[in-house]
């Protein structure tokens, strides 16, 4: 007997179960989702263009709503220069009977000019010699991450009365 899965289905259970969760008022959301990626700052990090995908963890700063990290290379620019799509996973360690902290982020990746006033912010931001940065040759790429939504969960979040899972869309 085989049994056939159902993609939607499973596709569409946390659709149907946002549809009648208790949710937080959004500026608490956005503060602990603030709270939450602030203790944090490395991401899993995935691209992917057509048949190729590609999950990477890198440190992040998180800068304004936005995501940037300051990356050499690797196989990701693959995937990103047919896709800019990306999703970032940000989490706490998994323990068992403990509570459960993540997030799931989705945005475009935009590639930030060397040297541009951005840019120059960024490397001064993370205290980065400036002088030393200039020095790269070619100069290193620096990915920013505009979001474009948070599937946020807080498995504490019960406690008061409101889902484990919350999603803050941009």
């Amino acid at each position: 007997m085989s049994h056939e899965f159902d993609y939607g289905k499973a596709a569409s259970f946390w659709d149907e179960k946002d549809a009648s969760a208790s949710h937080l008022p959004e500026d608490q959301l956005k503060d602990r989702i603030d709270g939450f990626i602030g203790r944090h700052n490395t991401a899993a990090f995935a691209c992917g263009a057509g048949d190729y995908v590609r999950c990477t963890p890198m440190e992040y700063n998180y800068v304004d709503g936005h995501f940037y990290f300051f990356s050499e290379g690797g196989h990701k620019y693959r995937a990103l220069k047919e896709n800019a799509n990306v999703s970032l996973a940000i989490f706490d360690e998994y323990v068992p009977g403990g509570a459960l902290h993540g997030a799931q982020v989705t945005g475009t990746a935009v590639m930030i000019e060397p040297w541009s006033d951005e840019y120059t912010r960024l490397v001064e931001y993370k205290h980065i010699p400036v002088e030393a940065m200039k020095k790269m040759d070619p100069p290193m790429p620096l990915i920013r991450v505009d979001v474009t939504g948070i599937d946020y969960l807080d498995s504490s979040l019960k406690a008061e009365g409101y889902s484990s899972r919350q999603t803050l869309a941009r």
